[in-house]
C-alpha cells in the first residue's frame, strides 16, 4: 500500500532511473497534486495523480532518423512520458 501525505495542495517531483535500449539515465517526473478522495461503487476509497517528464531520445542512444521529402525529420528527439496512477484504500 502506498499513501502519500501532504501532497494534495502542491505537486511533487519524483526522481528515478529509466532504462531504454540498454542505457540507464536519471529522470525527474513532475507529479500533479493528488485528486480528492472518492468512494467507488464497491466501498473502496480512491485517489489519483499524473506524472510527466520529457526526455531526449538521443540520451538513450536512439539516434536513427530519416529526412523527409519536405526537408524535416521523420522522428522528433523529444519524448514526453506520462504516467497515470490510481491508489485504492479498502473501506474500514
Amino acid at each position: 500500500r502506498v499513501w502519500i501525505q501532504g501532497a494534495r495542495d502542491s505537486g511533487l517531483t519524483m526522481t528515478g532511473k529509466l532504462t531504454i535500449h540498454g542505457v540507464t539515465r536519471e529522470v525527474v517526473l513532475d507529479v500533479e497534486p493528488l485528486s480528492e478522495e472518492i468512494a467507488d461503487p464497491f466501498g473502496n476509497f480512491r485517489i489519483g495523480t499524473s506524472a510527466t517528464a520529457k526526455i531526449d531520445r538521443r540520451d538513450f542512444g536512439l539516434t536513427w532518423n530519416a529526412v523527409l521529402d519536405t526537408g524535416g525529420l521523420l522522428v522528433g528527439n523529444e519524448v514526453k512520458i506520462t504516467i497515470e496512477v490510481e491508489l485504492t484504500r479498502p473501506a474500514k
